[in-house]
């Protein structure tokens, strides 16, 4: 969750581009790729967005099956022997399976250790078309990665507020209880 953060297309945090009233202090949700900040209250074509994601993300997957096909059809056409072509074959499934759930484990919770998921995006490239189909999946209930964004806002929304509610007043006004200070005359 990022205050300073902002999705293309959002007003500054000084007011709207249109030059209306100034926008409401405070956190500001982190934009989701293909969604900007519309997750927030449902709008701005969110829906369509879901839709126009889910159908890309199937038909991207889709033809990445295609050239998959085409690329076993170029081993068949070499000759390359029945071993290589069961190992690519094993390859792809394994890479695309372990690449589907740490695609869908990252739409839920942060990655602990960045370093190990920067280590892991070879073999998510190498499985692609896992990552294609959880982002299809996800994108049937939700924006892909909506509820951990959600929850990380909400939780940044009631930090501030408490600490907004715990700054009233002018703390130099305050009596000081126990010492009273001298009256000047």
């Amino acid at each position: 969750m990022s205050e300073n953060s902002a999705a293309p297309g959002t007003p500054p945090a000084g007011g709207t581009p249109s030059g209306g009233a100034p926008t409401a202090p405070g956190p500001r949700p982190e934009p989701i790729r293909f969604f900007g900040t519309t997750w927030v209250d449902h709008d701005g074509g969110y829906g369509l967005r879901r839709a126009g994601v889910a159908v890309g993300s199937l038909a991207a997957a889709v033809a990445a099956c295609f050239v998959l096909r085409f690329a076993y059809q170029g081993l068949e056409i070499a000759e390359t022997g029945s071993l290589i072509g069961m190992l690519v074959i094993v390859m792809f499934s394994v890479c695309s399976v372990l690449a589907f759930r740490k695609t869908w484990e990252g739409f839920g919770a942060r990655p602990k250790d960045p370093a190990r998921e920067d280590n892991l995006r070879g073999l998510k490239s190498i499985g692609f078309i896992g990552s294609l189909l959880a982002y299809f999946v996800r994108s049937l209930t939700e924006a892909p990665g909506e509820k951990l964004r959600r929850t990380e806002y909400e939780k940044a929304r009631v930090q501030f507020e408490k600490r907004r509610s715990t700054r009233t007043g002018n703390p130099a006004a305050r009596k000081s209880s126990g010492r009273k200070r001298p009256k000047r005359t």
